[in-house]
């Protein structure tokens, strides 16, 4: 199993940047693709990003390809979501999962969840 911990959400302007981190603990982060998903408030879970536990080509949903991008770093057993151009749409809680199996926009897809960190744009 693995455990994720979602941090460096807040409040931040429009046009502005945030750099979210989920640190994972159990077993060797290598081996879980990794995902982002948002949930606004009274809306159903969204993808925003996946990446292979390789570290392969990583994709973005369209809503945010060209502002966000996700990595990470396996030594450190951490992965990131960088979040550019930041409109107040974005505005969510967002949530990190890890999955052995399964990489792609799915919810259901992943079997570990962070308990999120809130991302809040003002316009």
């Amino acid at each position: 199993q693995v455990q994720l911990v979602e941090s460096g959400g807040g409040l931040v302007q429009a046009g502005g940047s945030l750099r979210l981190s989920c640190a994972a603990s159990g077993r060797a982060f290598s081996d879980y693709n990794m995902g982002w998903f948002r949930q606004a408030l009274g809306l159903e879970r969204e993808f925003v990003a996946a990446i292979a536990g390789s570290g392969g080509t990583p994709y973005c949903a369209n809503s945010v390809k060209g502002r966000f991008t996700i990595s990470r770093d396996n030594a450190k057993n951490t992965g990131y979501l960088q979040m550019n151009s930041l409109k107040p749409e974005d505005t969510a809680v967002y949530y990190c999962a890890a999955d052995r199996y399964y990489v792609g926009d799915w919810s259901s897809g992943y079997n570990y969840w962070g308990q999120g960190t809130q991302v809040t744009v003002s316009s």
